[in-house]
């Protein structure tokens, strides 16, 4: 039976606590990253690392910027000025049901859509991963 993402919320959770050395209470699935939790961007490798040796599923900085960006080119994303375009805030609003474009006060920023990930986004996808079988999933030893 395939897992699913609920399955891998403990080990998720429990990887971002230990990465980022806060209680796994405050560990929500609902929190961001980076916004809420403190993560840092080298904080993520160190996160990706905990997933990959605790479930198996190999899951790299560049699968999380591929969620985000959906092959979208840079130049298509985001304007010259780093904006994120109509075209890059639709496919934000599709791949993190979380992100509402009606709530942004402001324009968004290339550099702050790392920022938009929660710990649901990454349970989500190491659960995405997983059910893509051995090529993107290893068998913990």
């Amino acid at each position: 039976m395939p897992e699913t993402s609920t399955d891998f919320a403990p080990a998720v959770t429990a990887a971002i606590a230990d990465a980022l050395g806060i209680d796994p209470s405050e560990v929500t699935l609902d929190a961001t990253l980076i916004d809420e939790l403190g993560a840092e961007s080298i904080d993520l490798l160190d996160i990706l690392f905990r997933i990959h040796r605790d479930t198996g599923v190999k899951i790299a900085v560049a699968d999380v910027r591929d969620l985000l960006q959906g092959g979208i080119p840079d130049d298509v994303f985001g304007d010259e000025n780093e904006i994120v375009s109509e075209i890059g805030l639709a496919h934000l609003e599709k791949v993190l049901p979380q992100f509402d474009r009606a709530k942004l006060n402001r324009p968004l920023r290339g550099e702050q859509v790392l920022g938009l990930v929660t710990v649901r986004n990454l349970v989500d996808l190491v659960a995405q991963r997983a059910a893509a079988g051995p090529a993107d999933a290893e068998e913990v030893a």
